[in-house]
């Protein structure tokens, strides 16, 4: 059980909410934003007491059936309700470290995607496998050391001039947040994942303030934009599947056939890897 963080994440939860998002009257003005904590107490069937000590890191754990009430009371969506439970040691805590291996038939299944750009990322955005048209769209991922192919690190610590050129990295950034305080939750003694949060926290202001909001939920990327310094602006379907056997996942950047920005994939897949980057 993470006491601390427990009580950070109800906190922020209890924060967002106003008193008409749960039916109760708005009242006089409010010093503090969100619901109070004995309003919370009383939604969920606790009390006030163990409530404030739950938030400030005192309490003992909490029964399934307390978090479920809480999980109500704050309205929590099913990945914060699982994020929850994870922080408040009701769930299955994986001790292990991520997986870095790709499966094999994931690797074959790359080289045989027609005109889609296809890469393996782990639950902490390492870039660990990629086929040649990703690294004519994205950048040749072999030409860098491992630390330089952690899109995280790209997205939050990268100059300028080493980002990749895409329209919409301030949602990716969101994303990347939201999925690594999951992935902390997961593995929560891998050196790998504490030390890039550790980085991450420590090096970007942005990341720090998103990391503080405590979202657990990301919102599906659906589409890409890149701003090719050859092709020009190419956008992409993104589809993002899960391996879950080993936490990891497939992304896949197509277009729709016959269009202007299939042709730049295709344009891109005949020339191979080219140098230059563009995220």
């Amino acid at each position: 059980m993470d006491k601390q963080e427990l009580g950070a994440f109800l906190r922020t939860r209890r924060e967002r909410l106003r008193p008409t998002d749960v039916g109760l009257p708005s009242g006089p003005r409010r010093r503090t934003p969100g619901l109070r904590r004995e309003e919370v107490a009383v939604l969920a069937h606790i009390s006030t007491e163990y409530y404030v000590r739950l938030e400030q890191g005192r309490a003992p754990r909490p029964s399934g059936e307390v978090l479920a009430g809480i999980a109500a009371a704050l309205h929590l969506t099913g990945a914060e309700s699982e994020h929850l439970h994870v922080l408040a040691g009701t769930a299955p805590i994986r001790t292990e470290r991520h997986r870095r291996d790709v499966r094999p038939s994931i690797l074959a299944l790359l080289d045989r995607l027609p005109n889609t750009a296809g890469f393996v990322t782990s639950a902490i955005f390492e870039v660990l496998a990629w086929n040649s048209l990703a690294a004519a769209l994205m950048e040749d991922f072999g030409k860098l050391v491992p630390e330089e192919r952690n899109l995280a690190r790209r997205a939050f610590l990268a100059s300028k001039s080493q980002l990749y050129a895409v329209a919409d990295l301030t949602e990716f950034r969101h994303q990347v947040v939201m999925e690594l305080r999951a992935t902390l939750a997961r593995y929560p003694s891998d050196p790998a994942v504490t030390g890039l949060v550790a980085e991450l926290r420590a090096g970007s202001p942005d990341f720090e303030r998103l990391w503080e909001r405590h979202d657990v939920q990301a919102v599906p990327m659906l589409t890409k934009t890149f701003h090719h310094p050859v092709v020009g602006r190419v956008t992409v379907d993104c589809d993002s599947l899960a391996l879950t056997e080993r936490d990891q996942h497939l992304v896949l950047y197509s277009a729709v056939p016959g269009s202007a920005d299939a042709d730049a994939l295709a344009l891109l897949g005949m020339a191979g890897s080219l140098d230059g980057s563009s995220l």
